[in-house]
């Protein structure tokens, strides 16, 4: 019996051991879901960049050794695939964190079952309030600046340069509408009453937002917070020009400023859109000789050639390959997903490639949101231009 039990305590420590020696001598798994297909396809490339970029990691010698896998799936933007695909990441694949995964609805529907699983769902490529809860889900942490954020500051900026604004709002019908208006109200305070004279609103399932268009023109409103996405942001350009509708300022979403939404609707009609960026314009003549665009340019060229770096989630997508790298270098030897969660929250003065002068990533333990400066653009008919200086959500 002794010896039985001396035999399976041997197996027993071995098998730990073995475990520990994968941990510490495998390589580092990650994986992503992405719209690769369906109407919001144009944010594939974010996934076709890092899979670029953690191929460069490699050849270069990984990090602290070992060898990154970067696994990304076609979710279309359904959450019924994200969830087919994240378990078999996590089940199968047996990935130590998901990352710049896309999408609100698609994120919520793995959100509770990843935490449940104690795998990080890192730097999600939604700005929803929710994704930066840290005592009620550890392991999620937004990447992008809240939606929220973004209509404080759009809020901010109407009341510093149109104090007499008269305010139209189209907004999409699920969370990601409701936290930039919930935002941008805020902000307005007790003005937004008598500032915002109409609404409207659309389910992502809607052919079109023509009648919504044709109401908010009819208000007289002189600006217009349309807070779209996709094919929407595009039906949204083109059908006020139809109307011959061109209110003095028009804001979109930073989520809808890819040139890959206003070229369908002529590059023309989206001239004078105001968004917003905490993230260099690789376009913008003014970073021509910055070092950042010079080495993103000098990647694109080595690693993806041929490919139309006009579609700004390449630049994007960089951005927030460079930011998961500066997590994994701080793991040190150890890339339990235990210890990738813990060092994606003590984040201190990140300076990550291609983000604003200024702006540094800072995370902590009771603090997910990594983001919360923008600097309001301006379109040209050709990039994005700055009109502001860095504005803070607080």
């Amino acid at each position: 019996m002794k010896r039985a039990i001396a035999f399976l305590t041997a197996v027993s420590a071995a098998l730990m051991a073995a475990s520990a020696t994968a941990d510490t001598k495998g390589e580092i798994r990650i994986g992503q879901t992405l719209p690769y297909s369906g109407p919001l396809s144009g944010f594939g490339a974010i996934g076709r960049v890092q899979e670029a970029f953690f191929n460069k990691v490699n050849a270069e010698g990984g990090i602290n050794g070992r060898k990154v896998k970067f696994m990304s799936l076609d979710d279309a933007y359904a959450p019924p695939k994200t969830v087919e695909h994240t378990r078999k990441l996590v089940e199968q694949d047996e990935v130590a964190v998901m990352f710049g995964s896309l999408g609100t609805a698609t994120n919520n529907s793995v959100h509770r079952y990843l935490n449940a699983k104690k795998v990080p769902q890192l730097f999600v490529l939604s700005g929803a309030t929710k994704w930066a809860d840290p005592k009620g889900f550890p392991y999620t942490m937004p990447g992008m600046a809240a939606y929220e954020t973004e209509g404080v500051v759009y809020a901010k900026h109407i009341l510093q340069t149109k104090p007499n604004a008269k305010i139209a709002i189209l907004s999409q019908n699920d969370d990601f509408g409701r936290d930039y208006v919930a935002g941008f109200k805020r902000t307005l305070g007790p003005k937004a009453a008598s500032m915002i004279i109409a609404e409207a609103n659309y389910e992502t399932s809607a052919p079109t937002i023509s009648s919504q268009l044709a109401m908010l023109k009819g208000s007289g409103a002189d600006v217009l917070y349309g807070v779209t996405l996709g094919k929407f942001t595009s039906q949204m350009i083109k059908g006020m020009a139809e109307i011959g509708w061109k209110p003095e300022v028009t804001y979109v979403p930073t989520s809808a400023s890819s040139i890959t939404f206003l070229e369908p609707a002529g590059l023309e009609n989206a001239v004078g859109l105001v968004t917003s960026s905490y993230q260099k314009d690789v376009f913008d003549e003014q970073w021509a000789n910055d070092q950042d665009v010079k080495d993103f340019y000098a990647f694109m060229k080595q690693y993806m050639p041929g490919i139309d770096t006009r579609n700004s989630n390449y630049a994007a997508g960089y951005m927030y390959a460079n930011l998961m790298l500066a997590v994994l270098k701080a793991c040190g030897n150890d890339f339990s997903s235990e210890n990738i969660k813990k060092q994606a929250a003590a984040l201190r003065d990140v300076k990550v490639p291609l983000l604003l002068p200024g702006v540094m990533v800072n995370t902590g333990a009771d603090d997910y949101l990594p983001f919360q400066q923008l600097m309001l653009r301006r379109f040209n008919g050709k990039s994005w231009i700055a009109i502001s200086d860095l504005i803070d959500d607080r």
